[in-house]
Protein backbone atom coordinates (compact mmCIF):
# COMPACT_ATOMS: atom_id res chain seq x y z
CA UNK A 1 0.00 0.00 0.00
CA UNK A 2 1.35 3.42 -0.94
CA UNK A 3 2.11 5.74 1.94
CA UNK A 4 0.85 9.16 0.88
CA UNK A 5 2.62 12.12 2.50
CA UNK A 6 0.47 13.68 5.22
CA UNK A 7 0.58 17.10 3.53
CA UNK A 8 -0.89 15.67 0.32
CA UNK A 9 -3.68 13.98 2.23
CA UNK A 10 -4.46 17.23 4.03
CA UNK A 11 -4.48 19.14 0.74
CA UNK A 12 -6.81 16.62 -0.89
CA UNK A 13 -9.09 16.76 2.13
CA UNK A 14 -9.22 20.55 2.10
CA UNK A 15 -10.06 20.57 -1.62
CA UNK A 16 -12.91 18.21 -0.93
CA UNK A 17 -14.22 20.53 1.76
CA UNK A 18 -14.00 23.50 -0.60
CA UNK A 19 -15.87 21.58 -3.28
CA UNK A 20 -18.58 20.50 -0.86
CA UNK A 21 -19.03 24.02 0.49
CA UNK A 22 -19.20 25.56 -2.97
CA UNK A 23 -21.58 23.00 -4.45
CA UNK A 24 -23.92 22.79 -1.47
CA UNK A 25 -27.62 22.45 -2.16
CA UNK A 26 -28.44 26.19 -2.12
CA UNK A 27 -26.00 26.79 -4.98
CA UNK A 28 -28.51 25.12 -7.32
CA UNK A 29 -31.59 26.83 -8.70
CA UNK A 30 -34.70 26.44 -6.61
CA UNK A 31 -37.97 25.75 -8.41
CA UNK A 32 -39.00 29.34 -7.72
CA UNK A 33 -35.76 30.76 -9.14
CA UNK A 34 -36.01 28.63 -12.27
CA UNK A 35 -39.62 29.67 -12.75
CA UNK A 36 -38.69 33.31 -12.25
CA UNK A 37 -35.92 33.37 -14.82
CA UNK A 38 -37.87 31.35 -17.40
CA UNK A 39 -40.95 33.56 -16.99
CA UNK A 40 -38.86 36.72 -17.32
CA UNK A 41 -37.12 35.43 -20.44
CA UNK A 42 -40.38 34.37 -22.06
CA UNK A 43 -42.35 37.49 -21.13
CA UNK A 44 -39.71 39.98 -22.23
CA UNK A 45 -39.29 38.07 -25.49
CA UNK A 46 -43.02 38.34 -26.16
CA UNK A 47 -42.93 42.03 -25.21
CA UNK A 48 -40.12 42.75 -27.67
CA UNK A 49 -41.93 41.01 -30.51
CA UNK A 50 -45.20 42.77 -29.65
CA UNK A 51 -43.50 46.16 -29.60
CA UNK A 52 -41.25 45.75 -32.63
CA UNK A 53 -42.98 43.52 -35.16
CA UNK A 54 -45.74 46.05 -36.09
CA UNK A 55 -43.45 49.03 -36.73
CA UNK A 56 -43.07 50.27 -40.29
CA UNK A 57 -39.86 51.43 -41.95
CA UNK A 58 -40.23 55.05 -40.84
CA UNK A 59 -40.92 54.03 -37.25
CA UNK A 60 -38.06 51.50 -37.29
CA UNK A 61 -35.54 54.22 -38.15
CA UNK A 62 -37.01 57.14 -36.19
CA UNK A 63 -34.56 58.68 -33.71
CA UNK A 64 -35.93 61.06 -31.05
CA UNK A 65 -32.63 62.94 -31.11
CA UNK A 66 -29.25 62.89 -32.82
CA UNK A 67 -27.73 61.00 -29.89
CA UNK A 68 -30.70 58.72 -29.28
CA UNK A 69 -31.29 55.24 -30.66
CA UNK A 70 -34.17 54.21 -32.88
CA UNK A 71 -36.34 51.15 -32.26
CA UNK A 72 -34.32 49.37 -34.94
CA UNK A 73 -31.04 50.15 -33.21
CA UNK A 74 -32.41 48.99 -29.86
CA UNK A 75 -33.64 45.72 -31.35
CA UNK A 76 -30.27 45.08 -32.98
CA UNK A 77 -28.52 45.86 -29.69
CA UNK A 78 -30.71 43.36 -27.81
CA UNK A 79 -29.64 40.50 -30.07
CA UNK A 80 -25.97 41.38 -29.73
CA UNK A 81 -26.17 41.74 -25.94
CA UNK A 82 -28.10 38.50 -25.54
CA UNK A 83 -25.17 36.59 -27.04
CA UNK A 84 -22.64 38.55 -24.97
CA UNK A 85 -24.47 38.00 -21.67
CA UNK A 86 -25.04 34.32 -22.33
CA UNK A 87 -21.33 34.02 -23.01
CA UNK A 88 -20.75 35.48 -19.54
CA UNK A 89 -22.87 32.66 -18.13
CA UNK A 90 -20.75 30.14 -20.03
CA UNK A 91 -17.52 31.76 -18.83
CA UNK A 92 -18.72 31.61 -15.24
CA UNK A 93 -19.56 27.93 -15.62
CA UNK A 94 -16.14 27.26 -17.14
CA UNK A 95 -14.52 28.68 -14.00
CA UNK A 96 -13.90 26.63 -10.89
CA UNK A 97 -16.48 26.54 -8.13
CA UNK A 98 -16.13 29.60 -5.92
CA UNK A 99 -16.20 28.64 -2.24
CA UNK A 100 -17.00 32.28 -1.34
CA UNK A 101 -19.90 32.61 -3.77
CA UNK A 102 -22.49 33.39 -1.09
CA UNK A 103 -20.35 36.10 0.50
CA UNK A 104 -19.41 37.66 -2.85
CA UNK A 105 -22.79 37.49 -4.61
CA UNK A 106 -25.37 37.54 -1.82
CA UNK A 107 -27.98 40.27 -2.35
CA UNK A 108 -26.83 40.98 -5.90
CA UNK A 109 -30.17 39.86 -7.42
CA UNK A 110 -31.82 42.98 -5.99
CA UNK A 111 -28.85 45.15 -6.97
CA UNK A 112 -29.15 44.09 -10.61
CA UNK A 113 -32.88 44.83 -10.60
CA UNK A 114 -32.31 48.32 -9.19
CA UNK A 115 -29.52 49.17 -11.63
CA UNK A 116 -31.38 48.01 -14.72
CA UNK A 117 -34.82 49.37 -13.82
CA UNK A 118 -33.51 52.88 -13.18
CA UNK A 119 -33.18 54.56 -16.58
CA UNK A 120 -32.11 57.83 -14.99
CA UNK A 121 -28.67 56.23 -14.71
CA UNK A 122 -27.89 56.22 -18.42
CA UNK A 123 -24.56 54.88 -19.58
CA UNK A 124 -23.02 54.51 -23.00
CA UNK A 125 -23.03 50.94 -24.30
CA UNK A 126 -19.62 49.28 -24.72
CA UNK A 127 -18.38 49.67 -28.29
CA UNK A 128 -18.68 45.93 -28.91
CA UNK A 129 -22.47 46.05 -28.52
CA UNK A 130 -23.24 49.39 -30.15
CA UNK A 131 -25.67 48.69 -33.01
CA UNK A 132 -24.58 49.45 -36.56
CA UNK A 133 -27.97 50.18 -38.11
CA UNK A 134 -27.02 48.02 -41.08
CA UNK A 135 -29.17 45.00 -40.12
CA UNK A 136 -32.67 44.79 -41.58
CA UNK A 137 -35.73 44.25 -39.41
CA UNK A 138 -36.30 40.62 -40.37
CA UNK A 139 -32.72 39.59 -39.63
CA UNK A 140 -32.67 41.59 -36.40
CA UNK A 141 -35.76 39.86 -35.02
CA UNK A 142 -34.60 36.43 -36.18
CA UNK A 143 -31.24 36.83 -34.45
CA UNK A 144 -32.85 38.06 -31.24
CA UNK A 145 -35.38 35.24 -31.21
CA UNK A 146 -32.81 32.53 -31.94
CA UNK A 147 -30.62 33.69 -29.08
CA UNK A 148 -33.53 34.07 -26.70
CA UNK A 149 -34.73 30.52 -27.46
CA UNK A 150 -31.23 29.31 -26.51
CA UNK A 151 -31.36 31.25 -23.24
CA UNK A 152 -34.80 29.88 -22.35
CA UNK A 153 -33.80 26.29 -23.15
CA UNK A 154 -30.75 26.60 -20.91
CA UNK A 155 -32.76 28.09 -18.03
CA UNK A 156 -35.35 25.33 -18.30
CA UNK A 157 -32.89 22.43 -18.32
CA UNK A 158 -29.63 23.34 -16.56
CA UNK A 159 -28.63 21.18 -13.60
CA UNK A 160 -25.41 23.05 -12.80
CA UNK A 161 -24.85 24.77 -9.43
CA UNK A 162 -25.17 28.16 -11.11
CA UNK A 163 -24.73 30.21 -7.96
CA UNK A 164 -21.38 28.61 -7.12
CA UNK A 165 -19.84 29.66 -10.44
CA UNK A 166 -18.91 33.34 -10.59
CA UNK A 167 -17.49 35.97 -12.91
CA UNK A 168 -16.63 39.60 -12.21
CA UNK A 169 -18.70 42.35 -13.80
CA UNK A 170 -16.73 45.16 -15.48
CA UNK A 171 -18.44 47.69 -13.18
CA UNK A 172 -16.72 47.82 -9.81
CA UNK A 173 -19.97 48.86 -8.10
CA UNK A 174 -21.46 45.54 -9.24
CA UNK A 175 -18.46 43.31 -8.61
CA UNK A 176 -18.77 39.54 -8.69
CA UNK A 177 -21.92 37.94 -10.09
CA UNK A 178 -22.83 34.28 -10.16
CA UNK A 179 -24.08 32.48 -13.26
CA UNK A 180 -27.72 32.72 -12.14
CA UNK A 181 -27.35 36.48 -11.78
CA UNK A 182 -25.76 36.72 -15.22
CA UNK A 183 -28.80 34.84 -16.54
CA UNK A 184 -31.10 37.23 -14.67
CA UNK A 185 -29.25 40.13 -16.28
CA UNK A 186 -30.50 39.06 -19.73
CA UNK A 187 -34.27 39.69 -19.37
CA UNK A 188 -33.76 42.65 -17.03
CA UNK A 189 -31.54 44.29 -19.65
CA UNK A 190 -34.28 43.61 -22.21
CA UNK A 191 -36.89 45.13 -19.90
CA UNK A 192 -34.76 48.27 -19.56
CA UNK A 193 -34.77 48.74 -23.32
CA UNK A 194 -38.48 47.98 -23.58
CA UNK A 195 -38.94 51.08 -21.44
CA UNK A 196 -36.75 52.96 -23.90
CA UNK A 197 -38.96 51.79 -26.76
CA UNK A 198 -42.03 53.01 -24.85
CA UNK A 199 -40.37 56.41 -24.50
CA UNK A 200 -39.81 56.54 -28.27
CA UNK A 201 -43.44 55.63 -28.96
CA UNK A 202 -44.53 58.55 -26.79
CA UNK A 203 -42.13 61.05 -28.42
CA UNK A 204 -43.58 64.00 -30.29
CA UNK A 205 -42.99 63.52 -33.99
CA UNK A 206 -43.03 59.72 -33.89
CA UNK A 207 -44.16 58.68 -37.42
CA UNK A 208 -47.57 57.21 -38.16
Amino acid sequence: MLAWPETLLEEAGSQGIVMNEAARSDSYLTDEERERIVDLLQQTCEDVLTAVQPVNAAQWGFRPGADRWSIGLIAEHLGVVERRLFRQVERALDAKLNRSWLLETGGKDELIVRLLVDRSDKRDAPSAVVPTGSVDKGTTLRVFLERRVQSIAFAETTTDPLKAHTLDHHRTDVGTLNAYQWMLYIPLHTRRHLKQISEILATSGYPD
